[in-house]
C-alpha cells in the first residue's frame, strides 16, 4: 500500500441530509484517506447514494466536508472523479470510444473532427487503464468491464483528489471484475488520491479494503474489514455469519 500522503484526507464532520420530512443521512462523520481504498457498505436504502451525492456537491447537506493536507490545513477546491454503476446510452449510436472520450476532453464538437492533442490525451487516458487499443471500437460493442474502464479513464482526467465509485463491478463477470479491481488497486499504489467505493461484494471488501464504513443513515461501525465484520452492528444489519455465507456462495 502506498504511503505517499496518507496524512491527507477528506474529512466528513456530522454530514446530514434531509428531504421534506425524511432524514436520509444523520451526523455522518468519517475520514477518507489518500492512498487508501475506503469501502462503503450497507443495505439498500442505507444512504450510500445520498452520501455520494453530498460528496459530489449534487445535493444540499448540513455539516462540513473538508479536504485536509498533512499539516491539518484546508486544501480548497476538492477535485472529485466519479464512476457510476451504469452508463445509459443508445448502443446503436455510431459513436466510438475515442469520440465519447473526446467530447469531454475538448470544447470542440466531435463532429468537426478530433485534434491531434485531444487524440493523444484520449489515447493516453485509455492506455492508463489498460484499454489503449479500444479507441476505434464502437461504444455499444464494449463489454460491461470495458465500459467501466472507459468511465474510469474519464473520471481520472483531470486527476482527482477523490475518486468515487458506485458499485463499479456490478453485473461484470468475475474475470472482468478482477481486472478492473487490479487496475484500481494499481491507481491506489501510484497516484496521490483517496478512493471511496460502494460495494455489496463482502469477499472483495474483506480482501481489498483498507478501511470499511458500515452505513445505515449514520455510521454504525468503521475500521478494518475484520473489525467491522465481527461487530454487533454488522450482525444486526446483515445477520450473523453473513460475510462467511456470502463468501461461500462466490
Amino acid at each position: 500500500m502506498s504511503h505517499h500522503c496518507e496524512l491527507c484526507h477528506i474529512d466528513l464532520d456530522r454530514v446530514s441530509v434531509r428531504r421534506g420530512g425524511s432524514v436520509l443521512l444523520q451526523d455522518v462523520s468519517m475520514h477518507i484517506h489518500c492512498g487508501q481504498l475506503t469501502v462503503l457498505i450497507g443495505q439498500n436504502g442505507a444512504g450510500k447514494t445520498t452520501l455520494i451525492k453530498a460528496l459530489l456537491g449534487q445535493i444540499p447537506h448540513t455539516g462540513v466536508i473538508r479536504h485536509i493536507d498533512g499539516r491539518g490545513l484546508d486544501i480548497p477546491h476538492l477535485r472529485t472523479g466519479y464512476v457510476p454503476q451504469h452508463l445509459d446510452f443508445d448502443r446503436e449510436m455510431p459513436l466510438t470510444v475515442r469520440d465519447f472520450m473526446a467530447a469531454s476532453f475538448s470544447r470542440r464538437p466531435v463532429w468537426t473532427g478530433i485534434g491531434k492533442k485531444t487524440r493523444e490525451a484520449v489515447d493516453n487516458a485509455l492506455a492508463s487503464v489498460e484499454i489503449g487499443g479500444l479507441g476505434d471500437r464502437p461504444l455499444g460493442r464494449c463489454s460491461g468491464g470495458e465500459l467501466q474502464r472507459v468511465l474510469l479513464a474519464l473520471a481520472l482526467n483531470p486527476a482527482p483528489d477523490l475518486l468515487v465509485l458506485d458499485e463499479p463491478v456490478s453485473g461484470i463477470d468475475r474475470n472482468g471484475m478482477k481486472m478492473f479491481l487490479e487496475t484500481l488497486l494499481h491507481m491506489r499504489e501510484t497516484r496521490h488520491m483517496a478512493i471511496l467505493l460502494v460495494s455489496h461484494d463482502l469477499r472483495f471488501v474483506r480482501e481489498y479494503a483498507d478501511h470499511v464504513v458500515l452505513l445505515d443513515k449514520s455510521v454504525l461501525a468503521q475500521g478494518r474489514a475484520d473489525e467491522v465484520f465481527s461487530s454487533p452492528e454488522f450482525d444486526a444489519i446483515f445477520g450473523t455469519g453473513a460475510a462467511e455465507e456470502k463468501e461461500a456462495e462466490l
